[in-house]
């Protein structure tokens, strides 16, 4: 277990909305990858286990990974009995560099030991099982990211079994060991383990030279935690998830907000573009001029006086500017062959028009020749 880490124990399975937020917690943190080898004869890395691993080891790792080595036999790391490969400090990093690749692979023992035989497969599955739940509880203590973790099982013993393993299941569970029974406390604590974790398994069967076969097992595990609610004074709990969530997630959520509402701004912004303007014209100085309607779209212009059909009609016929879109912004351009006034103002270059409604004065021979403007968006 990590330093100064209490040691854990299966507690209460976390909900659906909790999980969500630990799976976002551990996003793209990387994942504790342990590779649990059988040492015994029986298993004996053939050509094509051997090619499967390192296939697993070169192809599958991925930058931020941490890689844990468990051999087991009759004991759990029997190359170094003292050794507790499940901590922070002996997990080999994985940063993707070829240096990683040949490092983990330096130290797989792909020979078997003839010396070693009897798998405690449910041993080596209790050690393996509740090192990586207290991984992961280390790190819900400390307010750190959580991790996915898989194991790669490589062993001809069978996984995931009942408790109280007895020889017609597997007839290599040394004759003392205290899981043979059901009832025994090692017993009782890996089950407890097995129905607290979210295991998912998949596997392959591969054939060794003496035609004996051995699984090349992936036991899949979300990233969870155990949960304990304690009741403290005032009628209320304590609990643990909940407070990490807030921690880890509250900063995230906000920058999620924030992007959310850019966007939606954004989003209308660009829906507002594509719609076109109506733009009413009547002219209050001709009774007998008929109102025209002309519509307008983004970086589109409606000329003023031309004798052209989408023109906005003035007596004289001369170019007098153009109303031009721009975004959602709208500007009369003169072109200063002829006046056109704005607030009794003769407009001289590029002006904003910064309301929805307005009026334009194109005089003729002294004589006001005065032009209303709806533009509807």
């Amino acid at each position: 277990m990590a330093n100064n880490c209490k040691v854990i124990a299966p507690g209460k399975s976390v909900s659906s909305w909790q999980q969500f937020g630990l799976n976002l917690v551990s996003f793209y943190r990387g994942r504790d990858v342990v590779i649990a080898i059988d040492l015994t004869e029986s298993v004996g890395l053939n050509e094509e286990g051997r090619l499967r691993l390192t296939q697993i080891i070169e192809d599958s790792l991925r930058s931020g990974d941490t890689v844990y080595l468990v051999p087991f036999a009759s004991v759990v790391n029997p190359l170094n009995p003292d050794l507790n490969s499940l901590t922070r400090q002996q997990g080999i990093k994985f940063k993707g560099k070829p240096e990683n690749v040949d490092q983990i692979l330096s130290v797989l023992p792909f020979e078997s030991n003839i010396s070693l035989r009897n798998t405690d497969i449910q041993r080596a599955e209790l050690f393996i099982y509740k090192g990586l739940a207290q991984l992961n509880q280390c790190r819900l203590r400390d307010n750190i990211a959580l991790k996915h973790q898989s194991i790669v099982w490589v062993t001809d013993a069978p996984l995931l079994t009942k408790p109280g393993i007895d020889s017609d299941t597997w007839i290599e569970t040394p004759a003392k060991s205290q899981f043979r029974l059901a009832s025994s406390s090692v017993s009782k604590e890996r089950q407890s383990w097995l129905q607290a974790l979210p295991l998912q398994k998949r596997e392959k069967t591969i054939t060794t030279e003496e035609n004996s076969t051995y699984q090349l097992s992936i036991v899949d595990i979300k990233p969870t935690v155990q949960e304990f609610c304690t009741p403290v004074p005032g009628g209320k709990e304590t609990c643990l998830v909940n407070p990490y969530l807030v921690k880890r997630l509250s900063l995230p959520i906000l920058i999620a907000l924030v992007l959310l509402t850019l966007g939606g701004f954004w989003t209308r912004y660009l829906l507002s573009l594509r719609q076109k303007w109506k733009v009413k014209v009547t002219f209050e100085s001709d009774d007998n001029q008929d109102p025209q309607t002309c519509f307008l779209k983004n970086k589109q212009k409606i000329a003023i006086g031309d004798n052209s059909l989408d023109a906005i009609t003035c007596p004289d016929e001369e170019l007098r500017g153009y109303l031009l879109r721009r975004g959602n912004k709208l500007y009369l351009k003169p072109t200063k062959i002829a006046p056109i006034f704005y607030r009794d103002r003769q407009i001289s270059q590029e002006t904003e028009m910064t309301r929805d409604r307005f009026t334009l004065n194109c005089p003729v021979d002294d004589q006001d020749f005065e032009i209303s403007i709806k533009v509807s968006k």
